[in-house]
């Protein structure tokens, strides 16, 4: 890259040169933004990538994220808020509600595997809050050995409030946050 012949001085003889960075330069913020049934095919195989760890832990292939159809995911997008994660132009998140008197359910968080652990999902759980501004609980479950899931959401404010025994292997830990 060729510098515009500006110089930032140091000292005597040393000068740092500047160079314009272009605009495409550095990570772009990832940007959250309510999804659409356009979206809901891509969704689908995303949550199918994000739940593959999922079904691995617990042994299950069956697991309803996994056997999901997409006429089934279309009608949770008529009944609930469906935000989605994007890096550029790519689908790296997503999340789902609906609010039924005054209780918020969340569901299907996911986040591309290759993503993971770098405040994808984080931010999409603070971004599905406070799309219902009325809510004065928030509701979600995961399964009992996803460790990595309950300490994120224990970190955003969730309680343990019940279990429910699904099959031998799999326990659901459902989980709650007041306002």
């Amino acid at each position: 890259m060729v510098g515009t012949g500006i110089e930032w001085p140091l000292d005597e003889g040393l000068a740092i040169p500047f160079i314009p960075m272009s605009k495409d330069a550095g990570p772009q913020p990832i940007r959250i933004a309510s999804a659409t049934a356009d979206d809901a095919a891509e969704i689908l195989k995303l949550q199918r990538l994000a739940y593959e760890s999922e079904a691995r832990l617990y042994g299950d292939w069956t697991l309803p994220p996994l056997v999901q159809t997409l006429p089934s995911l279309l009608d949770e997008f008529a009944a609930s808020v469906v935000l989605k994660a994007m890096d550029g132009e790519r689908l790296v998140g997503s999340v789902r509600a609906r609010e039924t008197e005054g209780r918020c359910d969340i569901g299907r968080l996911i986040v591309d595997p290759q993503r993971q652990g770098r405040g994808i999902g984080t931010l999409l759980m603070r971004h599905i809050e406070s799309r219902f501004p009325r809510a004065r609980a928030f509701e979600l479950f995961t399964g009992s050995r996803s460790e990595g899931n309950l300490r994120l959401y224990e970190r955003l404010g969730y309680r343990r409030i019940r279990e429910k025994v699904l099959s031998p292997d799999v326990t659901l830990v459902f989980m709650e946050k007041l306002r």
